[in-house]
């Protein structure tokens, strides 16, 4: 496996995506960068009065929008500038993170962000209702599967935005997992050996 690898990981609401994200992390011995990146994207943006819980907000204030593919340069003229500058920024932060070092990055567009990245593999987590449902009581405070899948909306309107492409659609990724098949410990093992039979 090349040393500057980077695994970027999208997923479903409720799949376990940011448990498979750490043991994947954990197994291969690199970093694992996920909200860090929006604190980097506030910085760079001259934020510094808003919390956590703000910032990832005001990413998530897009409206919905038909699925075809919407020009680059067209973006910001349906929304409010401080939401595209934020996605530029987390754009640049995700670039000077990778070549920093291998690393794990979930979410925040980056299988978009990276797609021209050689040393990139991205994965898309899912699982079907039943076993998102389940984990939504059990690991999500109760959350019902509704409120999975309107968060999981949210994700695909952002992403479809600034991307031009479809959320969880399976040529955009190097792999589609189902978390509910296998122990998320066992699925881990396996994509890394996937991995290297690919990037040796």
């Amino acid at each position: 496996m090349s040393d500057n690898f980077v695994i970027s990981i999208s997923r479903q609401y409720g799949c376990g995506g940011r448990e498979l994200a750490g043991l994947l992390a954990d197994k291969l011995g690199v970093k694992l960068y996920d909200r860090q990146i929006v604190h980097i994207a506030a910085a760079k943006l001259g934020i510094n009065d808003l919390s956590e819980e703000e910032l990832l907000e005001m990413e998530k204030e897009v409206k919905p929008l038909s699925m075809q593919f919407i020009a680059f340069h067209s973006f910001g003229t349906h929304m409010g500038e401080s939401s595209r500058g934020m996605f530029m920024s987390e754009s640049a932060a995700i670039k000077k993170l990778v070549a920093d070092g291998p690393c794990v990055i979930l979410g925040r567009c980056a299988d978009y962000v990276l797609r021209s990245d050689p040393n990139h593999f991205a994965i898309f987590a899912c699982a079907d209702d039943d076993f998102r449902e389940q984990r939504g009581k059990t690991v999500y405070e109760g959350k019902s599967l509704k409120e999975l899948d309107a968060e999981d909306k949210k994700r695909a309107r952002y992403y479809n935005y600034y991307t031009g492409r479809n959320w969880g659609e399976g040529k955009n990724y190097d792999l589609v997992v189902n978390t509910g098949k296998q122990p998320l410990d066992k699925i881990a093992d396996s994509i890394i050996a996937y991995i290297k039979t690919l990037k040796g």
